[in-house]
């Protein structure tokens, strides 16, 4: 996996991405970018933190997530949202949890509510598309 740092916290996927559906669309591949109040990054387990306020866009995907913390996994490809996660997508797609992890290698995401209290999601169902869940491609 390969990743290059954009701005304060920005990562770039350069592997298994689809490419653009057409060519109006920003070449940006897998760029994500990451706004937090405090974020830090160990070069030696590969693990980016941020914390409070954390707000993730993920253009390619559509997605836009808020947390009250984010950790991204490098070496693992994964994403892990904590704390009053939501998640939105351009299509109104809509997932709301207490912790979210999100593989970016094999596109699945688990979400798992607060104790005694549930997962929420709305999709947005048209009889001409495949179904898309919160998070998916």
């Amino acid at each position: 996996m390969a990743f290059v740092a954009v701005g304060s916290i920005g990562l770039v996927r350069s592997q298994s991405l689809p490419a653009p559906v057409n060519q109006s669309e920003p070449m940006d591949g897998g760029l994500i970018t990451i706004e937090s109040d405090s974020q830090s990054a160990d070069n030696v387990t590969g693990v980016v933190t941020a914390s409070g306020n954390v707000r993730i866009v993920y253009p390619a995907r559509g997605m836009v997530a808020t947390s009250r913390q984010a950790q991204y996994f490098s070496r693992e490809g994964r994403l892990v949202l904590s704390g009053d996660v939501d998640v939105i997508q351009d299509d109104g797609s809509t997932l709301r949890a207490e912790r979210v992890t999100y593989n970016l290698d094999d596109e699945r995401a688990v979400a798992v509510p607060s104790e005694g209290a549930q997962v929420r999601s709305t999709m947005i169902l048209r009889p001409d598309q495949p179904a898309k869940t919160p998070l998916t491609p």
